[in-house]
C-alpha cells in the first residue's frame, strides 16, 4: 500500500484529491491548519481506515513519522480574498511552506507535486499561454503576495530537483470549480452563484470583457493524479482551454439558476487578468490528458451543492470587494 501526504487537504481541491486518492491503492495523510480549509470537506471520511487528518501548520513545520511514497503541497489561500486577509501567511506558505514540504519529499525518498496556478503568468501578454511563457506579473501589486509566491515555489521545487535530485512535478492550475467551494472566497463563480440563489444583483468587475477558462474539480485532479505517476519535472498547465467572458458567465449563471437579478458593474480591481486561457498541448502529449467536463453540466452540480449549502443555512454569505 503506498502513501500519500497531502498539504492543504481540507481545502476545495485538497479535498476532491483525497477522495481520488483513496479511490486507488494509496494511504492519504491530509495535513491542514484551517486558515481556509474546511473540517467538513473531509467530514465525510473519519471513519475511512486509510485516511488520516493532522492539523499543522507546514509554514511553521511539518511532521510525520512514517514512510512516504508522495508529497502534494497544495496547502495555500488561493482565492483573491483569502490571500487579500492573508498576505503573509500566503507568502510564508509558498516559501517556507514549499521549503518544508520538499524537505520531508527529501527525507522520505517521495515524489513531490507542487499546486503552482495561472497567476504565475499575471496579465498575460501571451495568449493562450504555455508553460515556456515567463509571465507578466507585477511583484508590489495587490496580487502580488499570491503570485510572486507560486513562481518563488516553482523555483524552489526546481532547485530541490537539480541539487537533491528529489522526483518533482509541478502542475500550473487555471480556473477550476465545482463543490466544496466557498461562496465567500471572491472568485468569480461561488460569488455568481451566491448572488444568483439569494436574489441579489450579480457583480461584474469592469467591463465583464475579460476572459477566464473555467475546469469542473473531477477533471482537474484526474490530471493531477496522471502527473503524479509520471516521471516528467517541467510545469504543465491544466486547466478548459474553452474561454468565455465573464459578463457571458454572469449571464449563463443566471440563466442556470432561474435567477432575475440584474447585472451591476463595479471598478475593475488593480492587475486583474484582461485574458487566461491554458494551451495544455503539453498535457495531451504527457498526459494523454483533456477536460470531459462541459461548462453547463459543471455549472449545475456546483449549483446544486450551493442551493443545498443554502437550505442548510438560510442564506449564503459572500464577501464583497
Amino acid at each position: 500500500m503506498k502513501r500519500v501526504l497531502i498539504t492543504g487537504g481540507s481545502g476545495f481541491i485538497g479535498s476532491h484529491l483525497c477522495d481520488y486518492f483513496l479511490g486507488t491503492d494509496y494511504e492519504v495523510v491530509c495535513v491542514d491548519n484551517f486558515l481556509t480549509g474546511k473540517r467538513e470537506n473531509v467530514a465525510h471520511l473519519k471513519n475511512e481506515k486509510r485516511f488520516k487528518l493532522l492539523e499543522q501548520d507546514i509554514s511553521k513545520r511539518i511532521e510525520f513519522p512514517d514512510a512516504l511514497d508522495l508529497v502534494l503541497h497544495f496547502a495555500s489561500p488561493a482565492s483573491p480574498f483569502d490571500y487579500h486577509r492573508f498576505p503573509i501567511q500566503t507568502m510564508k506558505v509558498g516559501a517556507l511552506g514549499t521549503h518544508n514540504a520538499l524537505g520531508l519529499a527529501k527525507a522520505k525518498k517521495a515524489s513531490f507535486l507542487l499546486a503552482s496556478t495561472s497567476e504565475v503568468y499575471g496579465d498575460p501578454e501571451v495568449h493562450p499561454q504555455q508553460e515556456e511563457y515567463w509571465g507578466h506579473v507585477n511583484p508590489i501589486g495587490p496580487r502580488g503576495v499570491y503570485d510572486e509566491a507560486k513562481r518563488f515555489a516553482e523555483a524552489l521545487t526546481l532547485a530541490y530537483y537539480r541539487e537533491h535530485h528529489v522526483d518533482v512535478k509541478i502542475v500550473r492550475i487555471f480556473n477550476t470549480y465545482g463543490p466544496r467551494m466557498q461562496p465567500n472566497d471572491g472568485r468569480a463563480i461561488p460569488v455568481f452563484i451566491a448572488e444568483a440563489l439569494n436574489g441579489d444583483p450579480l457583480t461584474v468587475f469592469g467591463s465583464g470583457s475579460q476572459t477566464r477558462s473555467f475546469c469542473y474539480v473531477s477533471d482537474l485532479v484526474e490530471g493531477i493524479y496522471r502527473l503524479s505517476q509520471l516521471n516528467f519535472h517541467d510545469p504543465v498547465n491544466l486547466g478548459n482551454p474553452n474561454e468565455m467572458t465573464i459578463l457571458e458567465l454572469a449571464e449563463k449563471i443566471r440563466e442556470i439558476t432561474g435567477s432575475k437579478s440584474p447585472i451591476i458593474f463595479k471598478e475593475l480591481p488593480q492587475d486583474d487578468p484582461k485574458v487566461r486561457r491554458p494551451d495544455i498541448s503539453r498535457a495531451g502529449k504527457h498526459l494523454g490528458w483533456e477536460p470531459k467536463v462541459d461548462l453547463d453540466t459543471g455549472l449545475r452540480k456546483t449549483v446544486d451543492y450551493f442551493a443545498k449549502l443554502k437550505r442548510e443555512r438560510g442564506a449564503l454569505v459572500w464577501q464583497k470587494q
